[in-house]
Parts: C-alpha cells; sequence; structure tokens
C-alpha cells in the first residue's frame, strides 16, 4: 500500500488507537506493524478473527492474556548463555502461565471460533519450567531458601554468624567501661563489616580497625578486633551464598534458553491472541460491523458491479456522538464520485471517511457503518488531501497537489481506489476546471474507481452528464449558515455565495447586481438545486412525522393489546368461576341423586321419576362444564373446526390425506387407498393456508370430553435470537416466519443484538430472501437500533 497515502488518511491513528488496547508490547508491536492487504484471502482471515474475537469476548468477557509479558530478548539471551535476574524469571513464568491457562481455555471451549483456535494450537508451554520456577523464586522475586540443600545451608551460616557478631558487639557497647568512649550505643555497617561508632579521642583506649569515619572526624566507625574474625566468616558465607544464587539461576537460565523457540512461539501466538481481542474491543467501542469483503481480481467490473457501499459511515477519529452519518457508494456502473458544497461543509471528511474505512476493511478491522457495507478489495490506495484540514501542510500550494498527481496517476490502475480533495485547486479557476475534468476523464476511460471534491461548476455539469460519473453533495444550512455534515448522492451542492452574503448584511441592491452578472443559465440552474433542496428537506421532514406517527400508533396498540389481555384474562376467569360453580352443585346433585338412589324402592313410582329427573340434570350439567375454557389469541385469526372430509398434512408423513374419523386423540385419515391413524399433533391444515391443527370440536351428536377451535397460533410479535449460532438461529427465524405469517401478523420484531453484526447481517439476508416478507428495516434507536429488525408481512 502506498505509504504516502496511508499517511495522509491518518491511518497511523487508527493503529494509535487500536494499540491502545493491547495487553502487552507484543501485540503493540504487531498493531504497529498492521498494514493492510490487498489479499482477499488474508483479508477474510483477519476479519474472521476479528469477528470470532467479539463474540468470544461477549460469551467470555474475562478472557485474556493474563500476566504475559514480552520475554523473547531475556530468553534469547538465556538460550546464549546468559543468567536471569529473579524477575525476569518471574516473567517468564507469569508468561508461561497465560499461554497454559488459554491453552486449556479454548481446548474446553465449546464455542465456533476456528481463526483464533488455530492461533491457540501454538500455544505449548514447554514442560516442568513454570514448576522450576515455582520452586526456586517466591513471589517477592528472591531466589528460595529451598532452591538447593547448599544454598539452604549457606543461609543457615550467615543467620548464625549475624548472630554471634550482634552478640558481641551488644555486650561491647553495654560494658560500662566501653559506653563513655561511644558517640551512641548503635551497631551499623561499613565496608560490609559490621562497627560500632566510637569519639575520635578514644580511639588510644580501644583495640579496633577503623573501617570509616564521619565527616567531621569526630567520629571513627571501627571493628574490635573481637569481631574481626566473625566478620571474616560472615563475609565468606555471604560471597558463598550469592555464588550459590547465581549457579541456581544461571542453571535455570540455562534450562529456559534450551526451549527458546518454544518460548518464542508462545509469545507469538499470545501476542497475535491479544490483537484480535484488541480489534475486537476496539471494533465493540466504535459500534462498527464486520464488512462484505468482494474481490477484485483483475479490476474489468461491469456496469453492474459494486465498487464500495458505506451506508450511515461514520469517520472513525471523530467523536461518535457528535459526528453525522454518511451514505456513500460507488455502484451500478458509478466509478467516479464528485462531491460538491461549501468549505468546511464536510467534503473532507467523507473522503478521508472512505479511504480509511477501505483499509481498515482491508486490514482485517470492523467498520463503523450499517450492517451490510461492502467494499472491493483494492490493490491500492491514493490520496492527495492537502488542505488546511490535513495533518500534512506539504501539498497545500498548487505545484504540490501536481507533483503528488502525477505520481498517483502513474500507479493507478482499475484495481486501486483514487481520492482527490479540491482537484485543480490552487490556481486560475479556468484552467483549473479544465485540468480537474481531464483528469476526471483519463480516470473514466480507464475504468479506475475515484472519489473527487472541488468547487468548480464545472464538474458539476460534467458529471450530471457523463456516464460513469455521478454527483454528490455536502449540505449547507443558509439559515443558519451552518453545514449539516449529510452527503446527498446524486445532487450536486449549491453555492450559497449570494444567501449567505444577504443574510450577513450585504446590501440587497448589491446582491441584485451580483445575480444580474451571473450566467442566467448557472443561476436558474441554481435556483432549481435550491428548489430540489428544499423539496429534500420537506420530503424529510414529512418522513420523520410519519416516522414519530408510526411509533406513536406502535405504542396504542401494545397499549390496546395489553387492555384485551387484561379483559381476555377477566372473562377467562369469571368463566372458570362459573364452571367451577357448576362442579359444586353437580357434586351435590349426585350426591342427592345416590341418596335417593338408596331411599327408593323399585315398588314406588315416584322416586324412579324423580331419580329420572335427576339423571337428566346431571347429563345437562355434565355436557355444560366438560368443555376447558381456552383463552382466545388475539394475534391470530381463529378458523372452523375440523371435520371429517377436510383435506389435511400429516407431518411426519409429509403428505396430505382426507379426515376419516375424528377422536379425541387420534385422527384416522384417508392417504390414497389406505387407511392411517395419525395423532392429533402431527395434524395441519394444507400447506397452502399453514393453519395449525390443535384439539378439534367434534361435530357429531354424541357429545365430547373435551374439544378447543382450530386456529393459528401466533407466536408472538417478537423473536428472539441473540447468542444464537448462524445455523440455528436461521432454523428459528425460518419456522417463526411461516408461524406468523400464518398467524396474520402484519410486522413482527426480531432481536438478534448489535455485536459484531455478522447475525443481523445473516437475518436481513434471510428475509430479503423470503416470500413472506414484503419489507425490513431498522429499529428505531429508543426500540433497539441496529440490534433489532422490524419485519412487514406479505398480505396473505
Amino acid at each position: 500500500m502506498d505509504a504516502k497515502s496511508i499517511h495522509t488518511l491518518e491511518y497511523n491513528k487508527i493503529l494509535e488507537r487500536l494499540g491502545s488496547y493491547t495487553a502487552f508490547s507484543a501485540s503493540a508491536t504487531l498493531v504497529r506493524a498492521l498494514q493492510p492487504t490487498n489479499d482477499l484471502l488474508l483479508a477474510q482471515d483477519r476479519q474472521a478473527r476479528t469477528t470470532q474475537a467479539r463474540r468470544l469476548l461477549d460469551e467470555y468477557p474475562e478472557m485474556s492474556i493474563g500476566g504475559a509479558r514480552d520475554v523473547r530478548p531475556q530468553v534469547e539471551m538465556a538460550a546464549r548463555g546468559g543468567v536471569l535476574t529473579p524477575q525476569e524469571l518471574l516473567d517468564v513464568k507469569a508468561t508461561l502461565v497465560s499461554s497454559r491457562d488459554l491453552q486449556r481455555a479454548f481446548a474446553k471451549l465449546e464455542f465456533d471460533c476456528p481463526h483464533l483456535q488455530a492461533i491457540a494450537q501454538d500455544l505449548t508451554p514447554p514442560p516442568g519450567i513454570i514448576e522450576a520456577i515455582t520452586q526456586i523464586i517466591t513471589e517477592n522475586a528472591e531466589v528460595a531458601d529451598g532452591a538447593s540443600v547448599r544454598l539452604d545451608t549457606l543461609r543457615r551460616e550467615v543467620k548464625a554468624a549475624n548472630d554471634r557478631i550482634f552478640t558481641k558487639l551488644e555486650k561491647l557497647i553495654n560494658d560500662t567501661r566501653i559506653a563513655p568512649m561511644l558517640q551512641e550505643a548503635l551497631i551499623t555497617k561499613r565496608n560490609g563489616r559490621y562497627v560500632i561508632p566510637l569519639r575520635a579521642e578514644s580511639k588510644s583506649h580501644m583495640r579496633c580497625v577503623v573501617q570509616d569515619q564521619s565527616s567531621s572526624g569526630a567520629t571513627l566507625f571501627v571493628e574490635p578486633l573481637a569481631v574481626v574474625e566473625l566478620n571474616n566468616h560472615l563475609n565468606e558465607a555471604i560471597l558463598g551464598e550469592k555464588e550459590e544464587e547465581r549457579r541456581i539461576l544461571s542453571e535455570l537460565s540455562a534450562q529456559i534458553g534450551d526451549y527458546n523457540t518454544n518460548v518464542q512461539a508462545n509469545i507469538r501466538a499470545l501476542a497475535a491472541l491479544d490483537m484480535a481481542f484488541a480489534c475486537a474491543k476496539y471494533a465493540q467501542d466504535l459500534n462498527a460491523v464486520e464488512p462484505i469483503l468482494l474481490d477484485n481480481p483483475s479490476g474489468q467490473a461491469s456496469e453492474d458491479d459494486l465498487f464500495l457501499r458505506f451506508p450511515r459511515a461514520r469517520h472513525p477519529l471523530l467523536d461518535p456522538e457528535k459526528v453525522v452519518p454518511i451514505d456513500v457508494a460507488l455502484e451500478k456502473g458509478t466509478r467516479a464520485l464528485v462531491i460538491t458544497g461549501p468549505n468546511t461543509g464536510g467534503k473532507t471528511v467523507t473522503l478521508k471517511t472512505v479511504g480509511l474505512l477501505v483499509l481498515m476493511a482491508q486490514s482485517g478491522l470492523h467498520i463503523p457503518a450499517q450492517s451490510g457495507s461492502q467494499t472491493r478489495i483494492f490493490r491500492d490506495v491514493y490520496a492527495d488531501i492537502g488542505d488546511e484540514q490535513s495533518i500534512e501542510q506539504s501539498l497545500s500550494t498548487f505545484s504540490g497537489h501536481v507533483t503528488n498527481i502525477v505520481r498517483i496517476l502513474k500507479k493507478a490502475d482499475a484495481r486501486t481506489l483514487v481520492i482527490f480533495d479540491e482537484l485543480g485547486a490552487g490556481t486560475d479557476p479556468q484552467e483549473g476546471s479544465a485540468l480537474a475534468r481531464a483528469i476526471l476523464t483519463y480516470l473514466l476511460r480507464r475504468r479506475i474507481p475515484a472519489l473527487i471534491a472541488t468547487h468548480y461548476p464545472e464538474l458539476k455539469a460534467y458529471a450530471h452528464n457523463t456516464e460513469g460519473a455521478l454527483n454528490a453533495s455536502v449540505e449547507f444550512d443558509p439559515q443558519t449558515l451552518k453545514p449539516t455534515y449529510r452527503l446527498l448522492m446524486g445532487l450536486p451542492g449549491r453555492s450559497n455565495a449570494l444567501s449567505i452574503a444577504s443574510r450577513l448584511g450585504i446590501k440587497d441592491e448589491i446582491i441584485a447586481d451580483a445575480r444580474e452578472m451571473i450566467d442566467p443559465e448557472s443561476l436558474q440552474t441554481e435556483d432549481l438545486l435550491d428548489e430540489i433542496h428544499r423539496q429534500l428537506e420537506n420530503a424529510r421532514q414529512e418522513h420523520a412525522l410519519v416516522e414519530n406517527l408510526r411509533q406513536e400508533l406502535e405504542a396504542d396498540r401494545q397499549i390496546l393489546a395489553e387492555r384485551l389481555e387484561n379483559i381476555e384474562n377477566e372473562r377467562l376467569a369469571m368463566l372458570e368461576e362459573a364452571r367451577l360453580q357448576s362442579l359444586r352443585e353437580l357434586e351435590e346433585l349426585r350426591g342427592e341423586i345416590q341418596s335417593l338412589k338408596r331411599q327408593s324402592t323399585v315398588k314406588s313410582d315416584s322416586p324412579v321419576k324423580v331419580k329420572k329427573a335427576l339423571e337428566q340434570q346431571i347429563r345437562s350439567l355434565e355436557e355444560k362444564v366438560a368443555e376447558p375454557l381456552d383463552k382466545t389469541d388475539y394475534s391470530g385469526q381463529p378458523s372452523r373446526p375440523l371435520r371429517v372430509g377436510d383435506r389435511v398434512y400429516i407431518r411426519n408423513l409429509k403428505t396430505d390425506g382426507s379426515v376419516l374419523e375424528i377422536g379425541q386423540e387420534i385422527v384416522e385419515v384417508q392417504i390414497g387407498k389406505m387407511r392411517v391413524k395419525v395423532d392429533l399433533r402431527n395434524i395441519e391444515r394444507p400447506k397452502k393456508t399453514g393453519a395449525k391443527v390443535k384439539r378439534p370440536v367434534l361435530e357429531s351428536s354424541e357429545p365430547a370430553p373435551t374439544s378447543s377451535s382450530i386456529f393459528h397460533p401466533s407466536p408472538g410479535a417478537e423473536l428472539h435470537l441473540r447468542g444464537m449460532r448462524g445455523e440455528d438461529a436461521l432454523g428459528e427465524l425460518d419456522h417463526y416466519l411461516d408461524d406468523a405469517y400464518a398467524a396474520g401478523l402484519p410486522y413482527a420484531r426480531i432481536v438478534h443484538g448489535k455485536g459484531t453484526g455478522t447475525l443481523r447481517q445473516l437475518v436481513r439476508q434471510a428475509l430479503s430472501a423470503s416470500a413472506l416478507v414484503a419489507s425490513w428495516e431498522n429499529a428505531m434507536d429508543n426500540e433497539g437500533g441496529e440490534g433489532v429488525t422490524i419485519v412487514h408481512f406479505k398480505e396473505g
């Protein structure tokens, strides 16, 4: 990729922000070296890593590389015979522990992330190293006493020698004959030997060796002869201890050095995983999505081929709370986009946004745009952006621009993307305009995709009348004299010079004279553009009003549905209470008739009549209470009961048949010449209606114990797919669409979450391909935004 253009587009700032998400220096180094690739498979592999890392961190937010350090220089030094310090050994241990923990985590992971798991295969800590460091080095970065028997013995000797010296010196400083000769009763150390502070004038009264004196000379730090031999023994023991510690560290370092290649591989794998985690975290904070990458092997695009499409694109370096999203595309035979509009209106930001998003996509980074964003893999991206908004000031003159343009045109072809800001500016307007049109013609002839920002009105007309070119404009509000930063595709920008001048106070007669000096055709064109922009703004306001009304109607519909639900629940409660009351009365009647049976005799005719009357009453009540009460589903449309002779679909046999007999749980069906008994749960209406069948109402003179209506059951107006794998989610979506359409729902909410955008993209592709769906759209921000898709069903 062209290094100058990458720097011009401020790609280095993207890497700086990405690097802030890394956990150790090895991955930060990888990020700094990250460059866009023009290899489709490599770019797709990078994108897959980022996507899988986002899904992994969503599921396991605690996943990280732990306390890993980039200890490659230390391990290389150990391989060459160097000795590592205890702290360096602890860093090696922490790194290998992180490698081991991640290796175990990925081994147990029931999660589909093959690209990350391929990296994790290189996490193979060398055997025994972690345990050896743990045994030898303490958490305080010291060699443990138990590192060797000799070290333990020497340290005991050092402690014993210390104790003997302190016992001897304490006895001396507490001696009543010696205490007056001391500056103070203190034991200290000079030149590695224990001493006491003696007054200078008392030196002749004590047999000692002077090790040091105070700056004034009044105090001598002396080693009494009685402890000279003890100090010698102590220093010998200390030297032996240090020598043994070095021997132990040397052996442990050599052991680590033997696994230099293995440790290097582990650190590279940790760095690759950490960079993937950093890409995922950065994408999450940007609310970015995975772009669809398209190949561009030859650059011989047809008229309908797509170069790039970035809906709702945002500049990744601008404040996400303030940046205005834009919809920008090069598609359907458009190879050059000519952007016009006022200064500070957002032209340069638009160019940099497109350039940066292409570079990010080819680097494996998710882009801040709407799901479904697409871009070709460009062999290179060339940019000439040199106005005052650029980080690079060296190209602000006309000669600097031309020099850079010459360099770009020599290298550009149909597989590259060219970005020119203020093409032809900095010289005579007439010549600059002609040069700009000629360069644009050159790009179109060679089918080189390009985005061009300009002030020249001639380029507006050229783009309008030339095949392969398309106008776009950044919007400016003449009422507030401020840009809106919206990009309008297909419309050239207005100059706004006269209207701005008028609002700023220029006299009307001057404005009128200026209008007379303008070419009438140009003035008519500007007036026409003004009217188009006004109509567009009116349409936008009307759309916003309609959308607000739609939201209000949806809120009212939900309130009414809740009220209807409550009414239905109250109705059911009242009917259930009545049914229970009937049951109680029935039990009372049964008790009475049993009593009458016991009391009546066959000789008496009257009790028999009473008995028959009561039995008839009981049968009547039994018929009334036999059927359970079913709650009415107002989201679906009830259909008539199942009858003998109806055509039905048998799910488990995957065929149609005719109903012969209807039982409580079993339906007998005629399939060709066969009579088959089928479980009622496997019965549906024929596929053309999609109605599901429940327990039927039996049309017979015989009363049935239970019955209910056959209707299209509503699956509810909302389907939750968040956290599901793609294949499972699409299966659930397919069943739900069938059920919701059969139930007659006008629309539904599909909740897939924002996440990486992969699931959202799969869902929307399935919706676009469904014969049951009329249209779909994003939910409003207060309804879930891009995490929810609103589906509108076709009329049945």
